[in-house]
């Protein structure tokens, strides 16, 4: 395993010295930006499969799954586990392997390399999406997302292997991060796929409310986590769960126009069973539970981080509208990505006709497997 450090401007801090996994993209990068620039953290040990471009910490290039991961965690208080996969378009086995055994690997390193405290990214998704959740869901509500194929249950057995850690390794503290719908560049998930849409789905007789999580905001709320600030310090250790997103949520009339797109309206039945049929036969990404989430309400209310004094930097508004400059160009139907003839005619056709387009795909599948 290669070995790759970068210059280090020599700090006075006592503060903890923080390991980053997935370090060189995404809500890594930006973490390991901000944990630079602190003058309150000792030292920052980026991890990643390769070197990034962040300047003023240590580079450790390492596979978040190698068993070896602890020798390169020496004299590391704090690790926060991003190097997640969370793409619609990659193999459902490969993903769920690579996400959960990196949770695992991440949390037996890091004990084994006396680390204090691991901090932990899922998602808000967890909570499941319902039509009679909460609005908000406490950060303590039970968890009602489903343990199938899709990213929700990736996230469920990642969670798993936190519950688990005080047991099997006594001392280590480790913190769960569950972030609303996440929006900003380089996000691609089924959520931000749902606005690539020409139309908004809404299921008959239920309202979603929407509420999203700004990367920058996720990477200000880890900053502030691990530094152990406010609530943490008050009640001597790190809270078990913390919730991040924009205050409030989003009414379906709001968004609407926000994003200038209608809705289309089905009943739930034919909504989800014309999904998971599709699913089935490989035409779109992810099972049709995951479609819950942009038809349900799932808004969490982010009350450890409000405590201790965190604030947003986004409001749902402002959010969603970065979620729809990241997305311009893209076309997706059911979070599968098409050309932009095929969405100009799903526009067109409204609601019907892409019901009537899904079932004759359906028929072609069938025929080809004959």
């Amino acid at each position: 395993m290669a070995l790759t450090t970068g210059k280090v401007r020599p700090r006075r801090s006592t503060g903890p010295v923080v390991a980053v996994t997935g370090a060189a993209t995404g809500a890594g990068r930006l973490l390991v930006r901000r944990l630079a620039g602190n003058a309150d953290v000792r030292k920052v040990v980026a991890i990643d499969g390769h070197r990034g471009d962040v300047a003023g910490v240590l580079w450790r290039v390492a596979d978040v799954r190698d068993p070896l991961l602890s020798n390169r965690l020496a004299d590391v208080d704090v690790l926060v586990h991003l190097d997640i996969d969370r793409s619609p378009d990659s193999d459902p086995r490969e993903r769920r392997t690579y996400n959960v055994r990196g949770a695992q690997t991440v949390v037996t390193a890091s004990a084994a390399a006396r680390v204090r405290h691991v901090v932990l990214v899922t998602s808000a998704m967890v909570y499941g999406a319902a039509p009679d959740n909460p609005v908000p869901l406490s950060e303590d509500a039970p968890l009602r997302g489903e343990a199938n194929s899709s990213i929700v249950g990736d996230f469920l057995e990642m969670e798993e292997v936190a519950a688990q850690a005080p047991v099997t390794h006594p001392g280590l503290r480790v913190t769960v991060v569950r972030p609303a719908a996440l929006v900003g560049p380089g996000i691609d998930t089924v959520v931000s796929r749902h606005f690539e849409a020409p139309r908004l789905l809404a299921v008959k007789g239920c309202a979603p409310c929407w509420q999203f999580c700004h990367v920058d905001d996720l990477a200000s709320a880890l900053e502030q986590i691990v530094l152990d600030t406010g609530a943490a310090r008050a009640s001597g250790a790190p809270p078990r769960v913390v919730g991040v997103g924009c205050d409030g949520w989003l009414e379906l009339e709001e968004v609407e126009e926000i994003t200038g797109k209608r809705r289309f309206e089905l009943p739930a039945a034919l909504t989800f069973g014309t999904a998971q049929r599709l699913h089935r036969l490989g035409i779109t990404p992810a099972p049709a539970t995951d479609l819950h989430y942009v038809a349900y309400p799932w808004v969490v209310d982010c009350a450890a981080l409000r405590a201790a004094g965190w604030k947003p930097a986004y409001d749902n508004a402002s959010a969603l509208r970065a979620l729809l400059e990241e997305t311009a160009g893209h076309h997706a139907v059911v979070g599968r990505r098409v050309g932009g003839k095929e969405a100009t005619m799903a526009t067109a056709a409204g609601a019907t006709v892409a019901v009537i387009g899904a079932a004759a795909a359906v028929r072609r599948a069938r025929k080809r497997r004959r």
